[in-house]
């Protein structure tokens, strides 16, 4: 963006980007009423001038036309803008009246990513969903990080205790099924970190890369290692099986505080590198070497991600991660696996975990901390009998293009007897619905990270006021929950005198007071409000450090090493180990992430747009054994459904494996003039509702079996 327009008149405001998880620092000029320029916070004690392109957004999505600023009700084939008052009235109204027909968990929420990136939703969405008292509530978390929630309350006593990667202090690093140069890291909030791998082999470390796709990260990686989809957990039982068996196992200070050891010796025994080559792809050397190098190194760490989490046996390879980690000493040690100590830490405050409390009343998949996987939606909606959901709530969301087979639960949602999105667009789950209620949303709300600070890799805190007021009309997240709540507790008849008086103290608890209350309640007791605002670029609150065996939530305080319900799974893996042929003539599906985008956000950005393609990747010797030439089009076919796309050849695609890139698929009744210029195609139009992994219930979005051909003019 040009700054030729910057006059004495100008002003500098300082804010992080809440577009990703990287939290990075942004220096945005403005002068009466009009961006400037935006560009990376010199002065972040995070990202340190680091932004990536999609910040430029901010600007977009404040200016962009397609933007709701007031509520809009379905008439018929087009919207109509109506009253907040006449808005959450018919909504409340609604939801009340589809409760008392069919049951309180007739109605369904599904709470998408965005939710965790806005401080003002967390902390008053909440509150009105408990009064909802359904037990159908859904997130975005069974179509990515479940598993590593799953593991932390199983092996740590708590969800929300995610070991961080020790990025800036390791001196060997294994990422699997991630490409952090893209994601900005992901469970882990690191800015640039381009930089930071290239820091590690200045200091004489080295990076490995473990993926099904050469990707921008691999290409910045001492070492990159092509594995077949879907079959990370076999390697993983490789790497430990090495571990014991050449005597690399090294627990160091948390040796008395670990239980089930020996058992988990016995369980790997039968998984050395020879036996799994043929499985993985990878010859048996190339796993033995590396776990070699990995135990050399005085601090290490190894990571896994997306592509680890979202497939068959997410749960058991996310389980392996940490034990690997542990396993080899750098748990819980500089330069490995670690905990931060945030300065509003949400732990405290959070559900710990139980697991099967309730099911899926379909298939009986189990709740993981009051939600059920959202695989499980669709057939919940469509299958008619006693439980059925009739209603649904989207709370920032676009389940129809970021969950599996989306085409089954597009019609699952036009089916509904109601629904509502909170939602800034009409977009392809938005437009299915009766009511859009809109937020004020990015660089009109004030800002505090809640989620991410508690896992970026150094200790920070930051507190970002709000560059514009929203436009006259329009309410804030926390506005319109805090409405929905007090409207329906009416609606259903239980308004009594103690939650009346409630309601009068309730417009006085904004965000901004309680995160001054949390941070009051923190660790760091030189920390308040008025000292976040008076350092507008961050607080630095020093380096990650070492909390175990006291900040272990289990009641013995010690690392469940084996928890029952892994060795129950096991079981799953290990029959697919011995019945393992490859189809022939088919392919693994795997998605990709694209830099300019934001899942199945930012496509109505010129910008965002430009340079970002829906391409299929086939590998040269594929496309020429199943007659894909220079240009054309392919149809990919799964169980669930068929697309057709272009196709490219490149051999940054393992052989037998296809990738499609995640967030397109952009027709229906939409109302996004930039994302309808160039739709291309949704990868969940493939991904199976039916194919999870059943040990966590997260959707399996990479592994899926595809058939592809070409498409034949004419």
């Amino acid at each position: 963006m040009g700054s030729n327009k910057i006059c004495m008149k100008a002003l500098k405001h300082y804010r992080t980007c809440n577009l990703c998880e990287a939290m990075c620092g942004l220096e945005i000029t403005h002068e009466n009423g009009e961006i400037l320029s935006i560009k990376g916070d010199k002065n972040d004690p995070l990202s340190e001038g680091h932004i990536c392109p999609k910040a430029l957004a901010l600007k977009d999505v404040y200016e962009d036309s397609n933007r709701l600023k007031k509520p809009v009700i379905r008439k018929g084939d087009r919207w109509e803008e109506i009253s907040w008052k006449k808005a959450i009235d018919t909504v409340t109204s609604r939801i009340a009246e589809v409760q008392k027909s069919y049951g309180q968990s007739s109605v369904g929420i599904y709470n998408g990513n965005p939710v965790v990136h806005n401080s003002g939703t967390i902390l008053s969405a909440p509150s009105f969903f408990r009064e909802l008292r359904t037990k159908n509530r859904y997130s975005a978390t069974s179509v990515d990080q479940l598993p590593h929630q799953y593991m932390a309350y199983l092996m740590f006593g708590h969800q929300l205790m995610l070991p961080i990667p020790d990025i800036d202090s390791t001196e060997y690093v294994i990422i699997m099924g991630a490409n952090p140069l893209v994601s900005n890291g992901s469970l882990l909030s690191a800015p640039n970190m381009k930089k930071r791998l290239q820091k590690i082999q200045e200091r004489d470390g080295k990076v490995v890369n473990i993926d099904p796709r050469f990707t921008e990260t691999s290409a910045k990686c001492d070492h990159h290692i092509f594995i077949r989809p879907g079959t990370d957990v076999f390697l993983l039982l490789a790497f430990v099986h090495v571990l014991f068996d050449e005597g690399l196992v090294k627990l160091g200070r948390l040796a008395d505080h670990v239980t089930g050891l020996k058992e988990l010796e016995e369980l790997t025994i039968d998984y050395s590198p020879q036996q799994v080559a043929n499985i993985t792809g990878i010859e048996a050397q190339i796993v033995t070497t590396l776990v070699r190098e990995f135990c050399q190194k005085d601090r290490a760490v190894l990571y896994g991600r997306m592509g680890v989490c979202t497939q068959e046996f997410g749960g058991l390879s996310m389980w392996l991660v940490n034990v690997v980690n542990i396993l080899t000493g750098n748990f819980d040690e500089p330069g490995g696996a670690m905990f931060t100590t945030p300065a509003i830490d949400v732990k405290p405050f959070a559900t710990k975990g139980h697991i099967n409390k309730w099911s899926s009343r379909v298939r009986k998949l189990p709740e993981f901390a009051n939600e059920l996987p959202v695989a499980s939606l669709a057939e919940d909606i469509l299958q008619e009998g006693d439980g059925q959901i009739k209603g649904m709530i989207i709370n920032s969301g676009n389940p129809v293009l970021s969950t599996p087979n989306g085409a089954q639960l597009r019609e699952a949602f036009k089916s509904l007897d109601f629904m509502v999105s909170i939602d800034i667009y009409i977009n392809e789950t938005s437009s299915l619905a009766n009511i859009i209620l809109p937020p004020a949303t990015g660089l009109e709300v004030d800002h505090y990270d809640i989620v991410f600070h508690s896992l970026a890799i150094r200790n920070t805190t930051k507190y970002s006021e709000a560059l514009y007021k929203p436009a006259n009309g329009m309410k804030y997240d926390w506005q319109i929950f805090k409405a929905l709540k007090w409207s329906y507790l009416k609606k259903a008849g239980r308004y009594g005198l103690k939650k009346m008086l409630s309601s009068l103290i309730d417009p006085f608890v904004t965000p901004k007071r309680l995160i001054a209350a949390g941070l009051k309640r923190g660790p760091y007791k030189h920390l308040n409000m008025n000292r976040l605002k008076k350092e507008p670029h961050g607080i630095d609150l020093g380096e990650l450090k070492s909390q175990l065996p006291n900040g272990l939530y289990t009641s013995n305080k010690k690392i469940n090493l084996l928890p029952s319900e892994i060795k129950n799974d096991l079981g799953r893996a290990r029959e697919k180990f011995k019945n393992y042929l490859p189809k022939p003539g088919s392919f693994m599906l795997i998605g990709r992430r694209q830099l300019r985008t934001c899942n199945s956000w930012l496509h109505n950005s010129n910008r965002m747009l430009k340079n970002n393609e829906c391409t299929l990747y086939i590998h040269p010797k594929n496309a020429d054994e199943i007659g894909l030439n220079e240009t054309g089009m392919a149809s990919v076919k799964s169980r669930v459904g068929c697309v057709t796309l272009p196709f490219e050849r490149t051999s940054e695609i393992m052989e037998g494996t296809v990738s499609i890139p995640h967030g397109w698929g952009h027709f229906g009744d939409i109302k996004m003039d930039v994302a309808t210029t160039n739709p291309g195609i949704s990868i969940n139009e493939l991904t199976d509702d039916q194919f999870i992994d059943q040990l966590t219930g997260n959707a399996a979005l990479n592994g899926i079996q595809v058939e592809v051909a070409p498409v034949l003019e004419g």
